[in-house]
């Protein structure tokens, strides 16, 4: 498996040569905690995600992209944000993609299901809103959570 490396506002960030939809969700339970993955990929932090695949909505996305995650399915309940800023380049080491970011943010609450790794998620916990910020996780990832967290009343566009 190749690795992932973001790059922001870098200039020895790759050219872009692809833009590909995706979606990460923000799932949340009673509890006020936040389900979070360990990306085998870069060994970051993260909440589940991927890219949607042709003939997949977007919240059937979301939901394929946490349960195969997680272990977690979950019931789409929102937008929180999207997420375009072609400062940020995502290269996939593995075959040379360097991506432009394109993510749309969904919050979600869980309905069934374990916690469970997978080949991208080397683990997976429920997460204490006050405890998110002592993950180490792309700047990007942060900034998704810290506008979830802050409970704006409009999703974030940019």
């Amino acid at each position: 498996m190749g690795r992932r490396i973001d790059y922001y506002n870098d200039p020895q960030a790759p050219a872009a040569n692809s833009l590909v939809p995706s979606v990460n969700v923000i799932v949340a339970n009673d509890r006020d905690e936040v389900l979070l993955i360990r990306r085998t990929d870069n060994e970051n932090w993260a909440v589940p995600g991927g890219a949607i695949d042709l003939g997949e909505s977007v919240p059937e996305a979301a939901v394929r992209e946490t349960r195969e995650e997680s272990g977690i399915t979950c019931e789409i309940t929102g937008v929180s944000g999207i997420y375009s800023d072609p400062r940020h380049i995502i290269l996939y080491t593995s075959d040379g993609e360097a991506r432009q970011e394109f993510s749309m943010v969904l919050t979600a609450r869980p309905v069934s299901g374990e916690l469970s790794t997978s080949d991208e998620s080397r683990e997976v916990r429920w997460v204490p809103k006050p405890e998110l910020t002592k993950y180490s996780m792309d700047r990007s990832m942060r900034m998704r959570i810290e506008h979830f967290v802050e409970n704006r009343t409009t999703p974030y566009i940019g």
